[in-house]
């Protein structure tokens, strides 16, 4: 699961200390110099310790990044990995004190929370001069723009795809080689696994108290039907739009007829993807990441699809952590040598790739190792057409355990009236993504 921090829950007094200590910063002027001072045309690579922080979600990605970089390289970069849950906060304590590493790493649906407090050094030029600049993963570049200017590249992606079970469908009648194409008949499929398979086995999952887990599954259907969750600048909730109505009602239909089972009431994120693996669920949305895990035996064959609409179409929430220089770095260029190669050929490739990593270029999706298992040419080239919501607030409001999303989610899925739940729920949406 490592990559998509959304699906973690978090806690508001986190999130408040981060955005004071993000406030000393801001008022002590950081981040305000365009990529100026860079040294064009000159190596970087001079033997340079280049210090670098990440969560320990994504560490494994970053670490291979890192290890192959160190050891082709003059340069040295320091990994440093933060336990998840404390990352946030470090960011914070490092931020107000002045003292960030060189380079970090930070979920990518908080990019725009830390660019507009000046904690990432503007490296607009720097990106603008890639050959490959418009090959890069498009929604990290867009969290990573703020007022025009760009401050953070992709580093490491996880995609919400759907994940059916060969067996149970051949089990249950249905074609092994059709996922479903429309979210009808994803409901179809998973209510004829329950009922032609029965027993343990349900026709899907979801994490009915995990405000991420909903967010990464059911908003890519919403998208896919044409619809929007918030409004541009993430400060009004749209979640009670026709297509997300349409969206809620079918998961609302399933719960009620006993398609997902009973503890999914109370799944609040840590072992919702675990059930999967076991066989014991036909077809549902889930991280990418999670592919390379699955088994392949006589219980699970996975096959992978997007995520459809209510009447097809197909989306996907592209998660996972972008990278930048802090506004604090004393080598800028040395940090860029490193963050730059990590968006090569050479490091997409015969690093990530060749481990069945997502890719951040999508126009590297079909490579010589990617090639041999389709899937993994499907995830890659969902990259280039999925969406990352942007909103200041957006942990406050849809991660926080306490905040609002997850009462909203709840009465529209488990509830009676689907239309009434969001219609009530959008405003109070709407109040915590507008707070000061």
């Amino acid at each position: 699961m490592a990559g998509v921090q959304l699906r973690r829950a978090r806690t508001r007094t986190g999130v408040v200390l981060a955005i004071t200590c993000l406030l000393l910063l801001s008022a002590c002027g950081g981040g305000d110099d365009s990529s100026s001072g860079q040294s064009q045309g000159a190596s970087a690579d001079t033997g340079a310790t280049i210090t670098m922080w990440t969560r320990s979600a994504t560490e494994a990605a970053s670490r291979r990044l890192v290890d192959r970089y160190n050891a082709t390289h003059k340069n040295k970069v320091e990994l440093t990995p933060i336990p998840t849950d404390n990352y946030q906060p470090r960011i914070a304590a490092a931020a107000g004190a002045r003292n960030l590493p060189d380079v970090f790493a930070a979920d990518v649906i908080f990019m725009p929370q830390y660019t507009s407090k000046g904690l990432f050094l503007d490296i607009t030029d720097r990106i603008d001069a890639l050959p490959f600049k418009d090959k890069l993963a498009p929604s990290h570049i867009q969290l990573g723009t703020y007022e025009g200017r760009k401050y953070g590249i992709p580093h490491t992606l996880d995609l919400s795809v759907l994940f059916y079970n060969k067996v149970l469908y051949q089990k249950a009648g249905l074609d092994p080689e059709k996922p479903p194409t429309t979210l009808k008949e994803f409901a179809e499929h998973a209510r004829t696994i329950r009922e032609k398979v029965g027993g343990k086995v349900y026709g899907t999952f979801s994490g009915l108290s995990c405000g991420g887990c909903i967010v990464f599954t059911y908003w890519p259907s919403i998208w896919a039907a044409g619809g929007e969750v918030m409004n541009e600048d993430g400060s009004q909730s749209t979640i009670d739009s026709p297509q997300s109505v349409a969206v809620f009602q079918t998961w609302n239909q399933l719960w009620k007829d006993g398609v997902i089972p009973a503890s999914a009431r109370d799944e609040a994120g840590p072992t919702w993807t675990s059930f999967f693996p076991k066989g014991t669920i036909g077809v549902m949305p889930m991280p990418s990441t999670t592919l390379g895990q699955m088994p392949d035996n006589d219980k699970v064959k996975v096959g992978v699809a997007p995520i459809p609409g209510p009447d097809g179409g197909g989306s996907t929430f592209v998660g996972g952590d972008s990278i930048g220089i802090s506004a604090t770095s004393k080598q800028p260029d040395a940090a860029w040598d490193f963050l730059s190669w990590t968006v090569s050929d050479e490091a997409q490739v015969e690093v990530l790739a060749k481990n069945k990593d997502v890719l951040a270029r999508p126009d590297l999706a079909n490579n010589k190792y990617s090639s041999a298992d389709p899937r993994v040419v499907l995830i890659n080239e969902m990259v280039g057409k999925g969406r990352t919501p942007f909103a200041l607030n957006f942990g406050q409001t849809y991660n926080d355990p306490n905040g609002p999303w997850i009462p909203v989610l709840r009465d529209a899925v488990l509830g009676n009236d689907v239309a009434k739940a969001l219609q009530e729920g959008a405003p109070k949406l709407t109040q915590s993504l507008q707070q000061q």
